[in-house]
């Protein structure tokens, strides 16, 4: 058998076959282009590049590194289609250990329609506890940044965001923290824009190992729907120690209360989180979708889950798929699912396939009403390819994915990467 760290230095019974497909198949083939290879002997580029990308109108991607840039401590990048093919980068900003500035990205950035990046850093600022940041572009050419939060530590806020933020629908952005909060266990924030031009932060909930609350969210990234309500996940705590799924209610007269949807369990069948939480998203109907690194039936390599709200008022859960050591299957899916057309969900994993260095996987919705996953593209070590992928997958209008990788590319310092249907 194999895993992470042999390759890379919902309660639920087993399901039917007439209504989940568990075997990977291999769909139409795609390609992988490598749209850009990081290089660590080059002064300024950024190396480790991690989180999920975001495109803007103009197909240009944006993202981040954890370390590189100027002075070693991550960058903030954005590449551009050329006119005549192929793609040119650039480096927006360089995070420096000035006291003031924040330090190793560990998410990517997210887009406002006026065009900034929004997003955070786990380190840096007065206190070392990480921030909040924006750029903006210059009126005469590049990027000014702007620290909209700077994180105090434990007992009074919290500390080292991971996750990527997100907007509500009147500019409110919410997002995580790994660290501290009331009980040490790290939080969930809101910052709100204020009349001059600053912004506020409120901690909406701090976690807590008390043997029914989730804790440790490390890269977790929220999910809100119509309503209002956040979504997330936790790699631990819950009743079984093994991670949670939870909501925040938004509640009309103001404050937020937390409700465990489903704790993970470690009992042959369900999913849990051995490495980091993949958070999940919503449907049209409400339902949860999301993938565990490990557990289900083989133990070692993962799920891809549903929760569903069931006639009682609690949440249901059910596998959708059960990653196998079949050669061909995905292991230990990473950086979470998104939807493309014909309600699919694309995602990727960070080990197995045919080279045992990552695959993206597909998961379709069957007549019957299960889902059916395959194999779209496996990575491979030839030289020049991508291979062990992280973060998530961005999707453009025409069908394109793309992510990052932490191996392969020119110079072996990992790549940005376009996989074509």
């Amino acid at each position: 058998m194999r895993n992470r760290n042999l390759s890379i230095g919902l309660t639920a019974a087993a399901l039917v076959a007439l209504t989940v497909v568990g075997t990977a198949t291999r769909a139409a083939a795609q390609t992988q282009t490598v749209l850009f290879s990081f290089n660590q002997s080059n002064p300024g580029d950024g190396l480790s590049p991690h989180g999920t990308l975001t495109l803007d109108a103009a197909g240009n991607l944006y993202g981040t590194t954890t370390y590189g840039g100027v002075n070693g401590f991550g960058t903030v990048y954005e590449l551009t289609p050329s006119a005549g093919g192929g793609w040119t980068e650039k480096v927006l900003h360089s995070f420096s250990e000035t006291g003031v500035d924040g330090i190793v990205p560990e998410s990517g950035v997210i887009l406002d329609a006026s065009g900034n990046l929004y997003g955070t850093t786990s380190g840096g600022s007065p206190y070392g506890c990480g921030t909040v940041f924006k750029l903006k572009p210059a009126p005469h050419g590049g990027w000014i940044e702007e620290i909209l939060y700077s994180f105090t530590g434990c007992t009074l806020d919290g500390a080292g965001p991971q996750g990527s933020l997100i907007f509500d629908a009147v500019g409110n952005l919410y997002g995580t923290t790994s660290l501290c909060g009331a009980h040490n266990y790290g939080s969930v924030f809101e910052l709100t824009p204020t009349a001059g031009g600053g912004w506020a932060e409120r901690t909406l909930h701090s976690f807590n190992d008390n043997g029914t609350d989730g804790y440790d969210l490390r890269a977790g990234s929220l999910a809100l729907d119509a309503a209002g309500n956040l979504y997330g996940t936790t790699f631990g705590g819950g009743t079984y120690g093994y991670g949670t799924v939870f909501e925040l209610k938004h509640n009309p007269a103001g404050g937020w209360s937390e409700q465990i949807l489903h704790s993970f369990n470690d009992n042959g069948t369900d999913g849990y989180n051995h490495y980091l939480p993949n958070g999940v998203v919503l449907d049209a109907s409400g339902n949860l979708y999301g993938t565990t690194d490990a557990g289900g039936t083989s133990d070692f390599y993962g799920v891809v889950f549903e929760l569903s709200r069931n006639a009682a008022g609690g949440w249901g859960e059910k596998i959708l798929h059960n990653f196998t050591d079949n050669g061909t299957d995905g292991l230990n899916p990473s950086g979470g699912l998104i939807w493309g057309a014909s309600g699919k969900l694309y995602g990727i994993t960070e080990d197995g396939g045919a080279y045992y260095i990552g695959t993206v996987f597909e998961m379709t919705p069957t007549p019957t009403g299960g889902w059916a996953e395959s194999v779209p593209y496996t990575f491979n070590g030839n030289g020049t390819n991508s291979f062990f992928p992280n973060g998530g997958l961005a999707l453009d209008s025409s069908g394109n994915l793309y992510g990052t990788t932490n191996g392969g590319g020119a110079y072996d310092s990992g790549t940005v990467f376009e996989i074509t249907p």
